[in-house]
């Protein structure tokens, strides 16, 4: 039942009545548009820099001047903060309070839901919610009561490995054998197996009544596709839905949008072209075919950008008109903000010279341009394209960041493999032995110390190499039944790297190291192997710089002490260093992208697959997230998986016109 308008200002509003509030003057002609716009289901394609918040928060006001109650007002974003930060914007705008709209993420709103109408579907008001960590225990367990040998199987998934599989088979609705066929394929004959795990661990859910968080979000829609009360209670109660970032929704949250929305009250707003997270179930689809599932939709463009120079923008549209025709909407975005200089296209010989090049222009920033550390980022598709980097900025002793937190010598995997090339290299060395050992199921420290000191007893007992020792029944006998699988194909790697150390080239040495038993166990422990995967083989590249494998076990220890030692103050200003992925929705005055080679970005892998649209809109990402100046950097020579070899500058910025940047190249660089 609606108030009249002065029990609503008074009761709802308080001192600051939505009536007051000019949201011409507040607002540019794209975003008044947007935010005024008539009900029915509307399309807000709103462009990097452009307002998006600005236009949500105002919307939310609009909808409360037109006597909507703040109670049928649905808020959804992807993250806690967005929501905070959003609902805080329209409390302090109208007065409202954040508590009396529904407004927070998809998971949040749905155990809501769930609190509500979920005994319909077997669950208690009580359920408790799990985090990631016991998600993955309760699964183990799972597979351990179903089938007690098959986590013990040195050539099946983990628990995490078959998790991430259901969990992206709920959220795109893809059966497992699918998604084992395109994520995970050596796993493909255990899809079976897995499809039973997964069945088993929901009824060990519902039986113990918690549920994880893809739980939330299923379960959610079936209450909505089962209980016609609640789903008519829902429908009604929300006469708008508010959705930010629609872009990344994926086919499960599209759907509970638009069952709740049947009357297409729905206002979606987000950008095509900054659709970036496919790779973890986000549907391009959704936001492209929303005004067909919508009959009616007004799309409505927000395309005057805050943040970057016109030179910048002039960039950014260019790598949006190189798409093959009809994909996305078109648009183009409009500089606020008076130009400055064009962006800089930089060649280097290789990743080393690009990183002097990145260290010696930020040096000038901070020095000559009066530029502050916070104010810089560098930008890079893989963590691995860094390292050459992150060893420079440390030899300056400019302070640098990593969004991860974790440095490139630091990384778990990068420990791993560098520990079995040293044992390999040195079998004296108990610390590296401990360090791979322990990965292991039930090899700790203790543990791996007496197996250790056994097989160099028996070694010196009956006059073998510490390696055969190794592989020695008698050895095999004091490992812990869990581990005894994968022992033999641990210890042979190990033989191989020891009897290479001698014989090949440091090059020769990592690969071989990488091939062996390591690789193997990444990808049946790690959920994102593959980004794991090429982490370690750029070092193989890194390794062709040295003659011998003292010289290269010498580097990486003292690189990494040099990279690793060295703390920043939580207070302390530092450049940022990013993948894009972590970088978006954040903005710099001074961005660096690097690593643009064919086959770095767009990754190789990427090219395989054909995903290079995605590569080219996270390409986009990048470049908007620069306010004053954008250096691009083309390493000429690269040695990710061997020797040295020339690369073409990124397709990406090959088809760009040479007139939206400038061209420097390191030998004549004024830099």
């Amino acid at each position: 039942m609606l108030l009249s308008v002065d029990v609503f200002n008074q009761d709802i509003l308080g001192a600051q009545p939505v009536d007051d509030i000019d949201f011409k003057a507040a607002l540019n002609a794209e975003q008044y548009e947007a935010v005024t716009a008539p009900f029915g289901p509307a399309l807000v394609l709103a462009g990097a820099g452009s307002g998006k918040t600005r236009t949500l928060t105002y919307r939310v006001a609009w909808l409360l001047k037109e006597r909507v109650m703040p109670s049928e007002i649905l808020l959804l974003t992807f993250t806690n903060k967005a929501a905070k930060e959003m609902l805080g914007r329209v409390e302090e705008l109208t007065g409202v309070p954040a508590k009396a709209f529904w407004g927070g993420t998809f998971h949040h709103i749905g155990q809501k839901v769930l609190r509500s109408f979920g005994e319909g579907i077997g669950l208690q008001r009580s359920f408790n919610i799990i985090d990631e960590g016991d998600a993955d225990a309760l699964l183990a367990d799972v597979i351990r009561d179903t089938d007690k040998e098959f986590l013990k199987h040195k050539d099946y998934p983990k628990s995490k490995v078959i998790k991430d599989i259901i969990s992206y088979s709920r959220n795109t609705f893809k059966d497992i054998p699918t998604v084992v066929e395109e994520k995970y394929p050596f796993f493909f004959d255990l899809s079976e197996k897995i499809e039973q795990f997964a069945k088993l661990y929901h009824a060990k859910k519902i039986e113990q009544q918690v549920t994880d968080y893809d739980d939330l979000l299923v379960y959610w829609l079936k209450v909505l596709e089962t209980d016609a009360q609640a789903r008519d209670y829902y429908q009604r109660r929300f006469a708008h839905i508010l959705v930010d970032e629609y872009q990344d929704t994926n086919l499960l949250q599209s759907k509970i949008i638009d069952l709740l929305g049947n009357h297409h009250q729905i206002m979606a707003v987000g950008d095509d072209a900054q659709c970036i997270y496919t790779w973890r179930g986000a549907n391009y689809e959704n936001i492209i075919s929303f005004p067909e599932r919508h009959p009616g939709t007004e799309i409505y463009k927000i395309e005057t950008n805050y943040r970057s120079t016109p030179e910048i923008l002039d960039f950014a549209n260019s790598v949006l008109d190189t798409q093959p025709p009809g994909i996305g909407f078109k648009k183009e975005l409009k500089a606020h903000r008076e130009g400055k200089t064009t962006p800089y296209f930089v060649h280097t010989v290789d990743s080393r010279q690009q990183a002097q090049f990145v260290a010696t222009r930020i040096e000038y920033l901070i020095r000559d341009q009066y530029r502050r550390y916070n104010e810089i980022a560098v930008l890079y598709r893989a963590h691995f394209h860094a390292m050459d980097l992150q060893i420079e900025l440390s030899r300056r002793n400019i302070p640098y960041t990593i969004t991860s937190g974790v440095k490139f010598f630091e990384q778990a995997h990068v420990k791993d493999l560098v520990s079995q090339l040293r044992f390999g290299s040195n079998p004296n060395d108990e610390t590296a032995f401990l360090r791979f050992a322990c990965l292991l199921p039930k090899v700790g420290q203790i543990t791996a110390r007496k197996i250790l000191k056994f097989a160099q007893q028996l070694a010196g007992q009956e006059s073998l190499s510490l390696f055969m020792a190794l592989r020695h029944s008698k050895v095999l006998m004091k490992v812990p039944e869990l581990a005894r699988e994968e022992w033999p194909s641990m210890v042979e790697t190990l033989h191989d790297i020891y009897e290479a150390t001698e014989k090949e080239s440091p090059t020769k040495v990592v690969e071989l190291a990488i091939e062996g038993w390591y690789s193997a166990f990444i990808r049946e422990v790690y959920p994102n192997w593959t980004s794991r995967l090429d982490d370690l083989e750029s070092l193989i590249g890194f390794a062709a710089r040295f003659e011998t494998m003292e010289d290269l076990l010498a580097q990486l220890v003292l690189l990494n002490s040099e990279t690793s030692d060295r703390s920043i103050d939580a207070e302390q200003e530092s450049v940022r260093l990013t993948t894009i992925h972590q970088a978006k929705g954040l903005e710099y005055p001074a961005v660096f992208v690097i690593g643009l080679a064919e086959g770095q970005f767009p990754l190789k892998r990427a090219i395989e697959e054909n995903n290079i649209e995605e590569e080219r809109r996270l390409f986009y990402v990048a470049v908007t997230r620069a306010m004053d100046e954008l250096y691009l950097s083309y390493p000429i020579l690269t040695t990710q998986g061997g020797p040295p070899m020339r690369a073409e500058p990124s397709r990406f910025l090959q088809e760009i016109p040479p007139h939206y940047f400038e061209t420097v190249s390191m030998q004549r660089s004024r830099y």
